[in-house]
């Protein structure tokens, strides 16, 4: 605890005595308070009022039962969350998670994470996270639509486009939001459109919302790029995951001019020296809900390895996009070895704290998740705009207002470390910029 200031010290003591086993979180509040010593130091008023106790501690937290029943008519149990962290810049916003590792902790985590994310995207929007232990994989598409019924069918009371808009993460897609609005439609014969984000296209969803983390975060990896006088031109590029944030974050670094030869899932690493077949990579994960294995079929010159370490393939760009802490600090240095320039955090919290010591001691251009995956939320912030004027934008205008979202957090975060005397220090730029701005919209609201 040494690199916490002996002001804030005994907070995160509290913390880890009021929040037992939720080691999640416990880590993603301690990669904040480590960056605010300066910030209370210059802002007294912040101690005074308890505002970082009061930030630790989540406005509400809603656990259910959500009870389903298979095809085969036998009944299961999985368990709902939804953790309302912090509404003083706005509703809550942020997605709804469904995988079997999900328990409290780690919605408090992504929560967490949410509020300074969402500030940091300049609109209007609080913090909060939720989900389930269900897992979507291998259930047909009636036992995940049953299942979505059910877990809305208690979620739906705690919702509404002035309240909480929950959105997709991992595990639920299109099909999920779909099935839990038919449900929230069917509760409160409201047709609410703003009441969650991730929508299909024809019924109040947005162009760019399923690209967006994925070229957000490369846009703020291509503006750590230019700030060195760098860019994505010939660089080559590992990207964990084979999800949306995955799929986009390839395609938009092949727009810019970087080449991706590895991506990911759970089972293994694809590595293809002449660079990925996205369009192959789009077949086998979103139309056939395939393995990535399975690219090795047509590509036979690429290499598949079983449970192998993506980390381990030389790259100048790393985009981790899949978890949370799936770089640890012999990766990291791994990547630093072989000559990696820039990571841009496209997953939430996916290097642990011994990996971000050796990026930030290598002084590499570092993009931690709170800043550089802020471009999904900030495009579920644009759809609540356009559903809320009944309106419905092109492609090439939201992805240009996403762009400069990413590049005004780019910054904000790059100023903000500069001010605060650790320049090119992007951790402590985002966390004390998104701090800030929550922070103060607390003093304002009086003790609430």
């Amino acid at each position: 605890m040494a690199q916490v200031d002996s002001k804030i010290e005994s907070m995160y003591q509290e913390v880890l005595k009021r929040n037992p086993g939720e080691t999640e979180f416990h880590q993603a509040v301690l990669e904040v308070l480590e960056c605010l010593g300066p910030v209370v130091a210059k802002h007294p008023e912040y101690l005074e009022r308890k505002i970082i106790e009061r930030i630790c501690e989540p406005e509400r937290q809603i656990i259910f039962r959500v009870p389903w029943q298979d095809d085969k008519g036998t009944v299961h149990i999985n368990r709902g969350f939804r953790v309302e962290f912090n509404s003083s810049l706005g509703p809550y916003k942020g997605g709804l998670r469904f995988h079997p590792s999900v328990y409290l902790g780690i919605i408090k985590f992504l929560g967490f994470e949410q509020i300074f994310k969402n500030s940091l995207t300049g609109l209007p929007i609080g913090g909060g996270k939720g989900g389930s232990d269900f897992d979507p994989k291998g259930k047909s598409d009636d036992e995940v639509m049953r299942f979505c019924q059910s877990f809305m069918t208690e979620l739906y009371r705690h919702l509404g486009e002035h309240t909480d808009v929950p959105a997709g993460d991992i595990g639920v897609g299109g099909r999920e939001i779909g099935y839990m609005f038919g449900q929230y439609k069917r509760i409160t014969n409201r047709y609410e459109p703003g009441v969650l984000t991730g929508k299909g296209l024809t019924w109040g969803g947005s162009l760019v919302r399923t690209e967006a983390t994925g070229y957000g975060a490369t846009f703020f990896v291509n503006e750590m790029l230019k700030a060195r006088k760098d860019s994505f031109d010939g660089k080559i590029c590992t990207v964990s995951g084979s999800g949306n944030v995955a799929i986009y974050t390839i395609e938009k670094i092949h727009q810019l001019g970087g080449k991706c030869v590895a991506c990911s899932d759970s089972n293994g690493v694809i590595y293809d020296e002449k660079g990925l077949d996205l369009d192959l990579i789009k077949q086998l994960k979103e139309v056939e809900r395939r393995r990535i294995e399975d690219y090795v079929k047509t590509h036979k010159h690429a290499k598949y390895i079983a449970k192998g370490n993506i980390w381990e393939i030389p790259c100048q760009v790393a985009m981790p996009s899949a978890t949370q802490n799936e770089i640890n600090g012999k990766d990291a240095a791994t990547l630093v070895k072989n000559g990696c320039i820039a990571v841009g955090e496209g997953a939430n919290m996916p290097t642990t704290p011994e990996g971000v010591k050796v990026f930030l001691e290598a002084k590499i251009a570092y993009g931690p998740g709170k800043a550089a995956n802020a471009g999904g939320v900030a495009t579920s912030a644009l759809e609540m705009q356009q559903n809320a004027g009944r309106d419905s934008w092109t492609f090439e205008y939201t992805e240009k207002k996403l762009e400069d979202i990413m590049i005004n957090i780019h910054s904000n975060c790059f100023e903000t470390a500069a001010e605060y005397g650790a320049p090119g220090n992007y951790v402590l730029g985002a966390n004390i910029c998104g701090f800030i701005k929550v922070a103060n919209a607390m003093v304002a609201h009086g003790l609430i």
